[in-house]
């Protein structure tokens, strides 16, 4: 059966169209898929492209969602241009909305990634970590809020270094943080603007890197150094020697026990007719087992369990080992992923992957299938909008706690941008 014509012989799929609170049910396999609105304008609402590594904008009741909001997502956040931080209420309804409560405002963050929300794996109910930077000085900090005393409890700030966290443990104890400010100059769409970058003279740092921060002391150590990355990406021979190295991504597995990441150079500072560097590296929580330059593994990589890896290569859905370093095996075909670079999430039950995709009109499209039957469906279409140079918005989809509910963004009627949930019976 081929799916562009069951889905649009049913009458229910729109081109670069949406579909809204009463959307009919699709139905491909025994799968099930329907979608509704959360929020509505003036304002955009959004909650950040991370979807990997168990980041779940629900808190563990599944009463309560993350989001941030914003006038406006036609340029990059700069200084004094906070967003709003928002809960959405959703056991709670005003009219036909969803109540939207704001709690505090953010000047830590761009469209792109959000503010890197992640809920307290300590207290997954109440309190949720984002990032913020300091008015006055630009200097990036994580703020650690409690929804049950209504405030900030905790702040972590090391001095002038703009270190701001980039990916909670899904064990909780730990959480990673990357200079942002250096990422603002490095490659604009994944930095805050207007931030300050204390390292901005220096190549490869040897106290800028990745941090790891212990999330009840607050002590930070560096767990790898720019300085060292690039010695190893030597060593392995990729060109990174006197290069402006940074990185936009440090991913948790799901047991807390190995981080993956991408080195990356040359999109903004390198002059002198050098290729790009990107390169995927891997590395021990405890600092140990570094391995610069993994085999390139496309897309928005996402943890399986273990030491595997979801990505794509030679445009097929794949899984990698980070320790055999070899690919392991395919998932699904070029029917059910046509965009295997995509946009990939596993749900927390590691049954569903959900692959979220765009064409050049600014349509996302998003591919399911589960894991165990092989069955698989396609969702609606959502209408995002065409994002050029330094502003771009991903279509990134991300799991409930309960491996039913994808949140996802997308244009409304207006042009608004909006969240949206896709409901998953089986």
């Amino acid at each position: 059966m081929n799916r562009r014509k069951f889905i649009s012989d049913t009458g229910k799929y729109s081109f670069g169209g949406l579909f809204f609170h009463n959307f009919p049910f699709i139905k491909v396999n025994q799968i099930k898929v329907s979608v509704k609105q959360l929020t509505q304008g003036p304002n955009h609402h959004f909650f950040g492209y991370i979807g990997q590594s168990l980041t779940i904008p629900w808190s563990k009741n599944g009463d309560r969602i993350l989001c941030l909001s914003a006038p406006f997502h036609d340029h990059l956040a700069g200084k004094g241009e906070p967003a709003n931080v928002n809960i959405i209420y959703t056991n709670e309804k005003i009219g036909n909305s969803f109540k939207i409560e704001k709690v505090d405002e953010s000047q830590g963050w761009n469209h792109q990634q959000g503010t890197m929300f992640y809920w307290n794996p300590h207290s997954p109910q109440d309190q949720f970590f984002f990032n913020d930077r300091d008015s006055r000085s630009g200097v990036v900090k994580t703020v650690l809020f409690d929804l049950s005393k209504g405030r900030r409890i905790k702040t972590y700030k090391y001095g002038n270094k703009s270190f701001g966290n980039s990916g909670v443990s899904p064990k909780g104890k730990y959480f990673l943080a990357i200079n942002y400010a250096r990422m603002a100059r490095l490659r604009p769409v994944t930095g805050y603007r207007d931030s300050y970058d204390w390292s901005e003279d220096i190549a490869a740092p040897k106290e800028d890197g990745i941090a790891i921060i212990d999330i009840d002391t607050g002590e930070k150590k560096i767990l790898l150094s720019f300085k060292q990355m690039a010695e190893g990406l030597d060593r392995n021979g990729f060109d990174a020697k006197g290069r402006n190295l940074f990185i936009n991504h440090t991913l948790w597995s799901r047991d807390g026990k190995w981080i993956y990441f991408f080195v990356r150079a040359g999109w903004k500072s390198d002059k002198d007719g050098r290729e790009g560097l990107n390169a995927a590296c891997s590395v021990k929580v405890d600092g140990t087992q570094f391995f610069a330059g993994h085999r390139h593994i496309g897309g928005h990589p996402e943890w399986a369990n273990g030491t595997e890896i979801i990505g794509s290569y030679d445009n097929k859905q794949i899984v990698y080992d980070i320790i055999t370093r070899k690919i392991k095996r395919t998932i699904g075909s070029n029917e059910i992923f046509p965009q295997p670079g995509g946009d990939v999430s596993l749900s927390p039950n590691s049954e569903w992957l959900v692959n979220g995709y765009n064409d050049k009109a600014g349509t996302n499209f998003y591919s399911l299938m589960n894991l165990k039957t092989g069955n698989w469906v396609n969702t609606p279409s959502f209408n995002t909008g065409v994002y050029k140079k330094d502003l771009r918005i991903d279509p990134a989809p991300r799991w409930n706690h309960d491996n039913n509910e994808i949140l996802v963004s997308g244009l409304d009627e207006n042009g608004i941008r909006q969240l949206f949930v896709i409901s998953v019976k089986y």
